[in-house]
């Protein structure tokens, strides 16, 4: 591999990192499926990163990066949440929306540029959505939370987290008051996979009903962090 990497080596570095983030390896399966590319195109793009330093292949397991690899993925990460910062906070884009323009910038954004929004913004530690902002060192922040669906009824928590994968659930989320830092409670769940009613925005605010399937997508943590 060369310096800078290709557009294609950084989009399955960084899709390998969010497929492991969790600490199993990236199966061929799933990375295909994420860049909806073919398992046999996988397979071979993934033994040239395992030749290049990049990843640790084993048959039938699946892809695990190697510091290199990490390295190289957190650094693509941090030019798309600070672009996706960027683009929310002083391009006033919604949330819905920077997620596929970070996709097309990050790519050519320069680091130099990269800095310079980074700087404007104030070193942001959390993209629009409540991922954690890799810093210019290559650290992230590690934090595990609950999914709201998971929850004990009548306990105060505060949504920190939602996937910027599907606009279109964004937008309803954020139509229903629910977006990163806001105060929630879930005030009831029906039993066997019914839906979930949540209290948004503390003591007094509104309730809403959501599906056990997209409360199972919110993440949420203590009042404070």
């Amino acid at each position: 591999m060369t310096t800078p990497l290709s557009p294609s080596v950084e989009d399955y570095l960084k899709t390998i990192y969010l497929l492991s983030e969790r600490g199993a390896a990236a199966n061929t399966s799933d990375i295909a499926a994420e860049l909806a590319l073919s398992p046999a195109a996988v397979t071979g793009m993934v033994k040239r990163l395992a030749d290049a330093g990049y990843v640790e292949h084993e048959p039938y397991r699946g892809a695990l990066l190697t510091p290199a690899g990490r390295a190289a993925a957190l650094a693509v990460m941090r030019r798309h949440r600070i672009l996706e910062t960027y683009l929310a906070e002083m391009l006033r884009y919604d949330w819905a929306s920077v997620h596929e323009e970070a996709e097309r910038l990050e790519h050519a954004a320069s680091d130099a540029l990269i800095e310079r929004m980074a700087e404007a913004l104030g070193q942001p530690r959390y993209d629009p959505h409540g991922a954690p902002i890799p810093t210019r060192d290559g650290q992230i922040e590690s934090s595990q939370y609950q999914s709201l669906a998971e929850v004990e009824i009548g306990v105060p928590v505060t949504l920190r987290r939602v996937g910027d994968e599907d606009p279109e659930r964004l937008r309803y989320l954020s139509s229903l008051g629910m977006v990163p830092d806001v105060a929630l409670r879930v005030t009831d769940r029906q039993p066997f996979g019914g839906p979930v009613r949540v209290q948004v925005g503390g003591p007094g605010g509104p309730e809403r009903v959501i599906g056990l399937e997209l409360a199972g997508t919110v993440q949420v943590g203590p009042a404070s962090r």
